[in-house]
């Protein structure tokens, strides 16, 4: 094909309009068949991370502590907030433009007339690239469940599974066990399979056990103790002391922490780590949209909890940061999310809601949104409930309300965040 893209907007432009229907299409023997066309292999270390919530931050934590080692890093994170060059990752930078349309090209001459999903393209042409790029450690992250999500294609060195959750129902199933089982589908036999879930489903466990897999289990094989001040982490054969609790805040990440450093040890032949790398890596990670604290006043944080279990651990970390008079929400969901439960775990510190419908066929109206919180949550004189058609509009209205001793908190889908990140960006310039 002469006629192909040359600009990466292009590209995402027509990959989109190749896949408009929102349907995903389970199964990997299209994607591997690219792949093998593809001759795509890695001859480095591979670090595969699944789970309900907590991927991003552990993915981010291994980033940040084997960069700060020395080694050459390449990271696959999804998704992206601004642009899509944020999901390839080269040594903590983005991946160019150019890198990005060449390995679009090269995909598109391998797939023939194999037809690939949007989030297949792209996940076969950024592993092209990283396994391309001269790195020492790829990171990859999954997107959704493990065992048919197309990152699953190649076998990794060290498989961790963060949490297991309820989420994704229509494809996951419906209860942790289910999940629990899309998830280890990511496990390889005789390989490292971590999970940092303090209570894993019987399934996980049971599945790699089954498949022969090095199961690594939180409070059995790896744990942590801390104070206020500092933890430790303690595995089967390495303890770390006196580390600095992890920059990205929230009490559910010592789990991820641990996590990373459970892969760290599993790998510490092939990428040996010292004790200051992982005490400077751990305190100058970021992650934007995990609790993300913003300077200045009114506070402002920023979330993509869209999920129950991730919108009680948001919950718990706002009635960690001390007083604050009113507290303004920015949400917006998608339709087929536990909105009740997003609702009702949140209920507890929301004086102010400002509900957005978001650029997405699978939006929730905020109309819908307003419905359930008024069961959940009945308007009164000192709380308020109201419409926006998207999140820069809901995000401007309670900045409009908001005095200095408030609290923004912009949560819910990744394109909430998304859409105030984009708002503030244009007003600064």
């Amino acid at each position: 094909m002469s006629n192909l893209p040359t600009t990466l907007p292009a590209w995402l432009a027509l990959l989109e309009s190749r896949h408009a229907e929102t349907v995903i299409n389970m199964g990997l023997d299209r994607v591997l068949a690219v792949k093998e066309r593809l001759q795509l292999s890695f001859s480095c270390p591979v670090i595969m991370v699944a789970g309900t919530n907590g991927k991003g931050s552990t993915c981010s934590m291994l980033e940040s502590i084997l960069m700060g080692a020395g080694y050459k890093v390449g990271l696959y994170i999804k998704p992206h907030f601004l642009d899509f060059n944020e999901r390839a990752r080269i040594n903590g930078d983005m991946a160019s433009d150019e890198t990005l349309v060449a390995a679009f090209n090269a995909v598109e001459a391998a797939r023939g007339d194999t037809s690939l999903t949007y989030f297949e393209f792209t996940t076969l042409a950024i592993m092209k690239l990283l396994s391309e790029a001269g790195m020492d450690v790829v990171i990859l992250e999954v997107g959704l469940g493990g065992r048919l999500d197309a990152v699953n294609i190649v076998d990794a060195d060290v498989s961790i599974v963060t949490s297991v959750d309820i989420d994704h129902t229509d494809y996951l199933g419906d209860t942790r066990e289910k999940i629990g089982f899309e998830k280890a589908g990511i496990f390889r036999a005789g390989k490292t399979a971590i999970c940092s879930d303090p209570v894993p489903p019987q399934a996980l466990i049971d599945h790699a056990e089954a498949i022969g897999a090095d199961l690594w289990l939180m409070g059995r094989d790896f744990n942590y103790s801390g104070d206020k001040q500092q933890w430790s982490y303690g595995g089967r054969g390495q303890r770390r002391n006196s580390l600095a609790y992890p920059s990205l805040r929230g009490a559910n990440q010592i789990l991820n922490a641990c996590a990373a450093l459970a892969a760290l040890e599993a790998l510490k032949l092939q990428l040996p780590v010292g004790a200051q790398e992982v005490r400077t890596g751990l305190v100058t990670v970021e992650l934007p949209g995990r609790f993300q604290v913003l300077p200045g006043r009114p506070t402002i944080i920023l979330d993509v909890a869209h999920n129950p279990h991730a919108a009680a651990a948001l919950n718990q970390n706002l009635g960690n940061m001390g007083f604050h008079r009113y507290t303004y929400a920015v949400f917006g969901s998608m339709h087929d999310k536990d909105i009740d439960g997003v609702i009702a775990a949140m209920s507890e510190h929301v004086d102010h809601w400002c509900l957005a419908t978001l650029p997405s066929p699978r939006s929730a109206s905020a109309s819908e949104l307003a419905a359930k919180v008024q069961i959940v949550q009945p308007e009164r004189d000192e709380r308020t409930i109201n419409v926006f058609d998207d999140p820069a509009a809901a995000y401007a209205n309670a900045i409009s309300r908001a005095g200095e001793d408030d609290r923004i908190v912009v949560f819910g889908s990744f394109l909430t965040v998304a859409g105030v990140m984009a708002a503030r960006k244009s007003s600064l310039h």
